[in-house]
């Protein structure tokens, strides 16, 4: 009889080392968050980059009373936009903005959320001269906008002195909160015509109908009651079916992107009234959240569903009852050559789901208990789950459930959950971050992970490149703000991922380079301060932005925090500097002001400034003569900031 030795593993739920040798991670799961996470955010457009706002510029068309904003933005530097959902305000407010010169300072977002124990989004916020400055305020909470108006009088002494504007967009659903001493510096624009806003998308995509072509009865009702998103999201499905190929004129492109934006409602609502089957019912939403998987995914889901909601069992004999093909039939759906099954009629899916979603409000709590059993199944690949999610996280959105988003991350990202769940988790979470009337809540949410101390390695490491992501192109500052949390207090592999994130963020914006820099020159204590002394002298640059009295200041208060650190842990890169001086003699006065301010007010730590800098002049190098005038400048500066008499020369 012979032995055999080995291992054997039932089901893993992470990294498992069987056999000898060196174990090797990859971590996939990571790599497929981030390239969902790129594909979702390529398809919308909220940036604030000059290449989005072009893009935005060129289909956008004045919404009614648009001149009026103009007009108050320009004399009194604030202007509040107020406006109907759905009516563009977010956009007019971004135009506003852009339309202005942008010769200096940077055009850019205010937090909407109060990070770091900031009493108000407005405190404390680095306003540079010139700056164009948006702050939407469209879901604040009725004590949040409150309070934000009290800052408003003294930020906007502030933009005059520093040539800068600043645009806000109101909450419409608090129009009754606004103070009557702001009200003249309000303009309320209206919904510019859809048909306008359609045709000049159209022509950007050089699309030309005819007059005539636009004024077809079904693109007027649709455009009658869609918002604005939606116009240009039927101007893309256009221009889709144009490039297609084909002979086809506008009129087919037309009417096959009004197809697919078909509502079904009417017809659904029937359709499940005249129906008395529970199963028929249950295959019905099922397919509708599956829409396009496999028979055998609607299968399970539909059994699925039936379980959660206590349906009772089926006790006829399998083979008495109808198979998958009939019951497909039944509900007007058919499998497709590649397998997957679908309904017949366009929109027909979406309407399934907002009719259980909208008139079945009681069981949407085992709604997303069962959409979490169904994601949980092994047979449903990655793409079938990548499908699901924003099926999911469009009717929680819809129905005012953020919550039942972040129910679902917290349970995908648990230490007992397969990390195969890590890329949903960040869909899902960037889903709820994009949507205009939760994106708020979500930030929020984040931030309350990102500096918790029981955040799990698995939420880690769905926030690192969801804020890289998702959040750093719309809300930046916001996003540097926990990933430095997560910097700080990530778990191992997380800590590490964060801490790269904060560079690449930090290198990529000279704005965000200065905030970090102030957040890096507060006082540091225990693992944190080990975090932000690394990251100050990975980050800090002798060189970049050192004409700026306002780099030079954070960068002499975070080195004033790192030269109270034993000397082995900076001197390397004090010689670096120094060693830039001889390099870059332009800004070598700027280089040795920011090292001698930071020393000046602890003789002990000017000293060991010093001995550092006399150990960098020492080797015999070919520069010699340019490191010892360094030296003796270096010399000089400390003096003078200490108030000293300075020396002839040093020795």
């Amino acid at each position: 009889m012979t032995d055999h030795t080995g291992t054997h593993v039932h089901e893993s739920h992470g990294s498992v080392h069987g056999g000898a040798g060196h174990q090797y991670n990859f971590y996939m799961a990571a790599a497929e968050a981030t390239s969902r996470l790129r594909d979702q955010a390529g398809r919308r457009r909220r940036t604030i980059s000059k290449a989005d706002r072009l893009h935005i510029y060129q289909r956008f068309v004045d919404p009614p009373r648009f001149t009026r904003a103009r007009e108050v933005l320009r004399e009194k530097r604030t202007a509040l936009l107020d406006g109907l959902p759905g009516s563009g305000r977010r956009t007019a407010a971004l135009m506003l903005l852009h339309e202005l010169p942008d010769a200096r300072g940077d055009l850019h977002e205010l937090p909407d959320t109060a990070d770091d124990a900031a009493s108000s989004v407005l405190a404390g916020q680095d306003i540079g001269a010139g700056d164009r400055l948006l702050l939407d305020l469209s879901e604040a909470e009725e004590s949040r906008y409150v309070d934000i108006q009290r800052e408003l009088f003294a930020l906007r002494d502030r933009l005059s002195d520093l040539d800068a504007y600043l645009v806000v967009v109101l909450p419409h659903h608090l129009g009754y909160l606004l103070r009557n001493d702001l009200r003249h510096l309000t303009a309320e624009v209206g919904r510019p015509p859809a048909k306008r806003v359609l045709a000049r998308h159209l022509r950007c995509e050089d699309i030309h109908p005819a007059p005539a072509e636009l004024d077809d009865q079904e693109l007027g009702t649709y455009l009658s009651r869609a918002p604005l998103r939606k116009v240009a999201v039927l101007a893309d499905s256009i221009r889709q079916h144009r490039d297609r190929g084909g002979d086809h004129d506008f009129a087919q492109w037309l009417a096959a992107a009004l197809a697919d934006e078909h509502d079904q409602s009417a017809r659904v609502a029937t359709d499940i009234a005249g129906e008395d089957s529970g199963r028929r019912r249950a295959l019905l939403l099922a397919l509708a959240m599956f829409h396009n998987a496999l028979p055998g995914t609607v299968l399970h889901a539909t059994n699925s569903l039936l379980k959660v909601l206590s349906h009772p069992d089926d006790d006829t004999p399998r083979l008495d009852r109808t198979d998958l093909y009939a019951e497909f039939t039944a509900v007007h759906a058919e499998v497709g050559p590649d397998g997957g099954v679908h309904f017949d009629l366009p929109g027909y899916a979406d309407a399934v789901r907002d009719h259980f979603w909208t008139y079945m409000p009681d069981v949407r709590l085992q709604l997303r208990t069962w959409f979490h059993a169904c994601m949980s199944a092994r047979e449903l690949d990655s793409d079938e789950r990548k499908a699901a999610i924003p099926r999911f996280a469009e009717q929680g959105l819809r129905c005012r459930r953020p919550e039942d988003l972040r129910w679902l991350v917290e349970r995908w990202t648990r230490p007992d959950t397969s990390t195969r769940h890590i890329p949903d988790a960040a869909q899902l979470l960037a889903l709820g971050l994009a949507d205009e009337q939760h994106g708020r809540w979500f930030r929020q949410q984040i931030y309350d992970w990102s500096t918790a101390a029981d955040t799990s390695q698995g939420l880690g490491q769905v926030l690192v490149p969801v804020c890289l992501e998702a959040m750093a192109p719309t809300h930046p500052d916001q996003a540097l703000v926990r990933l430095h949390h997560l910097a700080r207090r990530g778990k191992s592999q997380v800590r590490a991922e964060a801490q790269q994130a904060v560079l690449s963020l930090t290198r990529s914006d000279n704005r965000l380079y200065q905030l970090m820099l102030n957040r890096l020159g507060v006082g540091r204590e225990g693992r944190s301060g080990d975090t932000d002394h690394w990251l100050f002298l990975t980050l800090a640059d002798p060189i970049r932005l050192i004409r700026s009295p306002r780099v030079r200041t954070l960068l002499t208060q975070a080195w004033a925090e790192t030269l109270r650190r034993p000397d082995e842990q900076w001197a390397e890169h004090v010689s670096h500097w120094l060693s830039a001086c001889v390099e870059y003699t332009e800004h070598r006065s700027h280089i040795l002001e920011v090292l001698a301010a930071a020393s000046a007010s602890d003789c002990r730590t000017a000293g060991r400034l010093f001995r550092v800098a006399r150990g960098w002049r020492r080797p015999p190098v070919h520069d010699a003569a340019d490191r010892a005038e360094t030296v003796d400048l270096l010399l000089r500066s400390i003096d003078a900031e200490q108030g000293l008499s300075p020396y002839e020369r040093t020795a």
